[in-house]
């Protein structure tokens, strides 16, 4: 670990885009890093500069600068179909040149560039400017391994031929010939900027040959043997916003005083611009059951009126999930990586309903884990769900696992172990 005491505090830059699972990550480990003497600027989406800057960490905006409460473009993203090329291809590959630009002004002269999957111009500015650069990764599905294969939004049924022999690298195959020619702003920047050829941005083109830091719990998955031999797992990164530290609202105390723990729903901070019918099914559903729930509407409004519905359903915009989910029965949500670490870290029994990107995979993934259940967004009803939640709440053995998950992943020290691999690529030669 570089001594903090002696003047070695470096300039560390991180740069994301998407969700709040995409930022609050770099936050947790930007404020031990920062305990560690080190400057630390977060450069993101305009939207996010209130959510960095409240943590005292430096911001520098990064476009494409997109309102995740556009309930338009949030339900293009989590189109289980063509979510995925909207964001990569028309949303950040289409703007890779402003990326780039706003990246490179912050990163020069900085010691450090940290990337997220999905930051594509970070390798560029990594290499154009000869500094080092470290990736990132959120979820298993990063990868792309045949040897792991991952659960394919628009097919996910295809997880369950793997096993037959060379299936798994015929849907690899068949990914990247779909995407093969979604690199081609890359490679013609990585020309103009006399840069060699580099691999498929979306696939191996996004890791780091220095350092690939697995945010991850390791009990979701450990790196594919075709990994980078760079590949650290640092464990799940807790962190889940200043609000996670103080007190929840009055109104939500009281109402979990009140009863027994509820059911808790929630799609986390972007498919719940997106959620269809999900919260009044649900809502139906723990009726049906003579449960009590809060569910989690966002703030858009459009998800129904926050407030008091009924003694037994709380309706209520917004409360962090790692202060929440502990005082729950069961934890019904959208799959979205920073949601699913919270949700296994609470230790409570949970529901998938994943609508697209890596969230299907991560479905797969806690159920494979022994205390999940899950419900694809088609066939989430009042009928579907209350049959789950009723097999999950009265069946001792998903709460016992969840609980026992739980632990483990508590137990991770991912901030720790982020920041350690960190510092010693800094340590190490340029």
């Amino acid at each position: 670990m570089i001594d903090a005491h002696a003047g070695t505090g470096r300039r560390i830059v991180f740069t994301s885009f998407g969700s709040l699972g995409d930022v609050y990550p770099y936050i947790g480990i930007g404020r031990e890093l920062r305990s560690r003497g080190h400057e630390v600027v977060l450069a993101m989406p305009a939207w996010y500069r209130d959510v960095v800057e409240r943590e005292g960490l430096g911001f520098h905006p990064v476009r494409p600068d997109i309102d995740p409460t556009d309930s338009r473009v949030v339900a293009r993203i989590m189109d289980a179909r063509s979510g995925t090329a909207f964001i990569v291809r028309d949303l950040i590959l289409g703007s890779l040149r402003d990326t780039f630009a706003d990246l490179e002004a912050i990163a020069r002269g900085a010691d450090l560039l940290v990337s997220h999957p999905v930051s594509f111009a970070a390798p560029l500015v990594g290499e154009h400017l000869r500094m080092r650069w470290a990736s990132t990764v959120l979820a298993p599905m990063s990868f792309f391994s045949p040897l792991d294969l991952p659960v394919f939004p628009p097919i996910p049924w295809a997880k369950r031929l793997e096993h037959i022999p060379g299936v798994a690298r015929a849907l690899v195959s068949l990914a990247r010939g779909v995407t093969s020619r979604w690199g081609e702003p890359v490679q013609a920047l990585r020309r103009e900027l006399g840069l060699p050829r580099g691999g498929h941005p979306v696939y191996e083109g996004q890791h780091s040959p220095h350092l690939v830091l697995g945010l991850f719990s390791r009990h979701l998955a450990a790196a594919p043997p075709d990994a980078p031999a760079v590949v650290r797992i640092t464990g799940a990164i807790p962190y889940n916003g200043v609000e996670a530290e103080r007190s929840l609202a009055p109104s939500l105390e009281a109402f979990l005083a009140a009863g027994p723990p509820p059911v808790v729903f929630t799609l986390g901070s972007s498919a719940v611009g997106a959620a269809g019918t999900f919260y009044e099914a649900s809502a139906e559903a723990v009726r049906q059951l003579g449960l009590r729930a809060v569910l989690l509407v966002g703030a858009q409004g459009a998800n129904g009126p926050v407030g008091r519905s009924g003694d037994d359903i709380l309706r209520v915009a917004f409360a962090p999930h790692a202060a929440l989910f502990p005082r729950a029965s069961a934890v019904v949500h959208q799959g979205g990586a920073g949601t699913l670490h919270q949700a296994l870290r609470s230790g409570r029994p949970t529901i998938v309903v994943p609508f697209a990107h890596d969230q299907p995979d991560n479905a797969f993934r806690a159920e494979r884990l022994g205390g999940s259940l899950t419900i694809r967004p088609s066939r989430y009803s009042a009928r579907t769900a209350a049959r789950a939640l009723r097999q999950l709440l009265d069946v001792p053995g998903y709460a016992a696992r969840a609980e026992a998950v739980g632990a483990q992943v508590r137990a991770e020290d991912g901030v720790t172990n982020a920041c350690d691999a960190l510092e010693a690529l800094l340590a190490g030669p340029r």
